[in-house]
């Protein structure tokens, strides 16, 4: 009844394609060029490209981290649930519905997000950070690092929304050289868990060959 693509190599090689015609990556290396490729596939949405930012050796820094088997840290379950499995040897931790979390939140009035942070603490070191949906915690894990806690090898921060999100991730921007971290981001409101999940992977293909 209706003419359509079924082969799922033939729609991901089209799909790249019409990205690489509607968007421009011209000042982009290689590999930051995968990650707004897969951020734009994530959300159909080619414009999204003009607003990811990277730090100066963010790429470089997560594949090694990501080809060494550090800890992937994910704020809510729908990352860790995007991050492809096939790429990495242990699965991505993910702390929010860890009983201890709910009593953290209600004790000091916070999200969970923030709270599940505590839980970080020992996997930090090196790890690559992925939030894809609280600002809170992004914004906690900020104050964290500033604080003196270990540095993750990337941080990740796309979340999505209307109360913190934009905020957030200026935030992150404004001082990961201050705090010496390298990152990516996608300002402004858009953001969530695929994009941020897609950015993930995007680097983890690239430590596989896979490459659009």
């Amino acid at each position: 009844m209706f003419d359509y693509q079924v082969d799922p190599q033939k729609i991901e090689k089209e799909s790249f394609r019409q990205i690489r015609l509607l968007t421009d990556l011209g000042d982009l290396s290689p590999a930051q060029q995968q990650v707004v490729m897969r951020i734009v596939h994530s959300v159909g949405i080619p414009e999204v490209a003009s607003e990811v930012r990277f730090s100066e050796d963010a790429c470089n820094s997560g594949m090694k981290a990501l080809a060494a088997g550090k800890p992937i840290l994910c704020d809510v379950e729908m990352v860790k649930q995007g991050i492809t499995k096939r790429m990495i040897e242990l699965p991505p931790l993910c702390f929010l519905n860890d009983p201890v979390v709910a009593r953290l939140a209600k004790q000091h009035a916070e999200t969970r997000s923030m709270a599940a942070l505590e839980l970080w603490r020992e996997h930090l070191s090196e790890s690559v950070v992925v939030i894809g949906n609280a600002p809170t915690a992004l914004f906690r894990l900020l104050e964290m690092i500033a604080q003196g806690a270990d540095k993750p090898a990337l941080i990740i921060g796309m979340p999505v929304g209307f109360v913190g999100a934009a905020e957030s991730k200026q935030a992150l921007w404004d001082v990961h050289r201050q705090l010496g971290v390298e990152c990516i981001t996608l300002l402004g409101r858009q953001g969530g868990s695929a994009v941020s999940a897609a950015s993930c992977n995007a680097l983890l293909r690239c430590n596989h060959g896979e490459w659009y």
